[in-house]
């Protein structure tokens, strides 16, 4: 699939230099059928076999495809194909225009957090500082880029990078200790670039004049770079070894080696490399008494060199510096205005949210009042209705021992219906009769030597009331008094309701409550509180 679709895009590029206006219209509306992924595989496609001009085109596809903010997975493409893009133009010693996309990559980097692409920029950065031999930048680049590394193979490159630094600072001890751990981490995770680390080996020992170990790493970095279709990598590392054979005046080696690293470069634009070797050769022309050719190949260098390394060309990499800076810098001024703003969005809801809660709080505050109000009124109630319990037991004492009498000395002893609720009234006497939680009508009927019938007419007729009322308020008495009693709080409600006859709890309640209008709980704790107040 990615071979047709790069044959189909080749096959586009080559119509386009003789469609007319419709053909590369058409030509143009197949293109954005690909999405930005496929273009990247067809830049780098190109880019790995050096063909750089085309790999060119695609990549500014691929940047000029519109991309929304939230889009990260297409804006890491886009840095991608800036940062690529940035290292061709480095390889044909265009810094002007690397330096412009390396920035770009770098502004969208920070815009999404995009931590691994930002190494790999700043490790660039430097590079271009180092061609211009402001090493000091360069390390300063080289370091933020050590310190975002998240990979080991990112570190390789940028560790090699530091050791070529100390290099030309003479410190050979920290070159050695940069290069071999670059060395280590290449052997075991990235051999794709130990080209670039024997040669840095390679230039380490050429410094120091051990040239046969300096040849030695040279060739092992060819090998690396021929292996891995590294042509720009060739190029240099070819020239260094005619710099090498030139030191140790093997002249003829020398121009072996530049003649082969200039049939590369010339096929392919690199121009830095180009300028490394008419330097040589001017040198070479010059130890040989060839005046008029060393000045040929010196004008040749310095009209290249020129080209490529100059005060306006470090100018304009200066003012791209700034033109970063103050993106950078109006970068973070929205970034903050943004934060103001979030802010200031949260102390509204904040205190949105602080007045719907003291709100809430008011109306919380102001039901509890009530409740607390009522409960009040209800306890103060209650209390009367206490009082007056505490009235009616003595009232209802005094009035049923005139009751019994009244029944006893009435005309009624005469009539059957009066001597039956007298026996009635004899035995309720006794709370232990009544207390049962058996007992029954046809108990009580069974005790008084009557039937179920003459009793329950009896009761209805002359006392107002059906059995169980008659029976409860007996019960309920009970319960009063045992409430009243100081030794009552050693025994639960649910004892004292099985003392007086009540077989459950809610049972007991609901009779007392309908009998004296409180609850004993109530009732209970009232008696109680009374007590305490007479101590």
């Amino acid at each position: 699939m990615k071979k047709s679709v790069l044959i189909i895009l080749s096959f586009f590029w080559i119509s386009s230099c003789f469609a007319n206006t419709d053909e590369k219209s058409e030509i143009i509306s197949n293109f954005k059928k690909l999405s930005t992924q496929q273009l990247l595989d067809t830049a780098d496609h190109y880019f790995s076999n050096s063909v750089f001009d085309i790999a060119l085109v695609y990549y500014s596809l691929i940047i000029n495809t519109p991309v929304t903010d939230t889009d990260f997975e297409q804006l890491k493409v886009v840095i991608e194909a800036y940062n690529r893009s940035a290292n061709i133009y480095l390889y044909l010693g265009d810094y002007r225009n690397a330096y412009d996309f390396y920035i770009k990559a770098l502004l969208l980097c920070e815009k999404i957090n995009c931590v691994v692409y930002e190494s790999k920029i700043y490790n660039n950065l430097g590079n271009i500082y180092y061609y211009f031999k402001k090493y000091d930048v360069a390390k300063e680049y080289y370091l933020k880029s050590l310190h975002l590394c998240k990979d080991t193979v990112a570190m390789a490159i940028v560790l090699n990078n530091l050791g070529v630094l100390k290099i030309n600072n003479g410190n050979f001890d920290s070159t050695f200790y940069y290069i071999n751990e670059s060395l280590k981490i290449c052997k075991q995770h990235y051999e794709e670039f130990l080209h670039g680390v024997w040669s840095q080996m390679a230039l380490l020992y050429q410094e120091q004049n051990h040239y046969d170990s300096a040849f030695y790493y040279y060739k092992l970095s060819l090998d690396a770079a021929r292996k891995n279709d590294k042509i720009v990598e060739e190029a240099d590392i070819l020239s260094q070894l005619g710099k090498l054979f030139f030191e140790v005046k093997k002249t003829d080696s020398a121009l072996y080696y530049i003649g082969l690293s200039n049939v590369i470069a010339e096929k392919n634009g690199f121009l830095r490399a180009l300028t490394e070797n008419y330097l040589v050769l001017s040198n070479i022309e010059e130890s040989k008494g060839q005046i008029k050719n060393a000045f040929k190949y010196y004008k040749k260098h310095d009209e290249l060199k020129d080209s490529l390394i100059n005060s306006e060309k470090f100018g304009d990499i200066n003012q791209l510096q700034r033109v970063y800076e103050v993106a950078k810098t109006n970068q973070r001024i929205e970034q903050l205005a943004l934060e103001q703003k979030i802010k200031q969005h949260t102390i509204w809801y904040l205190r949105i949210i602080q007045f719907i809660i003291l709100s809430v709080l008011f109306l919380v505050s102001a039901v509890l009042s009530v409740i607390v109000f009522q409960k009040r009124r209800l306890n103060r109630a209650y209390k009367s209705l206490f009082e007056k319990n505490i009235e009616l037991i003595d009232f209802q004492k005094n009035s049923l021992e005139k009751y019994h009498e009244k029944y006893r000395n009435s005309a009624l002893n005469n009539n059957m219906q009066g001597e039956l609720l007298n026996r009635i009234l004899t035995l309720m006497e006794e709370p232990s009769t009544f207390c049962d939680t058996e007992f029954s009508v046809d108990k009580l009927a069974e005790l008084v030597q009557s039937n179920q019938k003459y009793v329950s007419q009896v009761i209805n007729h002359v006392l107002k009331k059906n059995f169980r009322s008659f029976l409860n308020s007996y019960r309920i008495r009970e319960a009063q008094l045992l409430f009243s009693d100081p030794d009552a709080k050693k025994y639960t409600i649910e004892s004292i309701a099985l003392r007086v006859g009540f077989k459950s709890r809610n049972a007991f309640r609901e009779a007392f409550k309908e009998i004296t209008g409180v609850s004993p709980y109530f009732y209970l704790s009232s008696i109680q509180e009374q007590q305490k107040c007479e101590m």
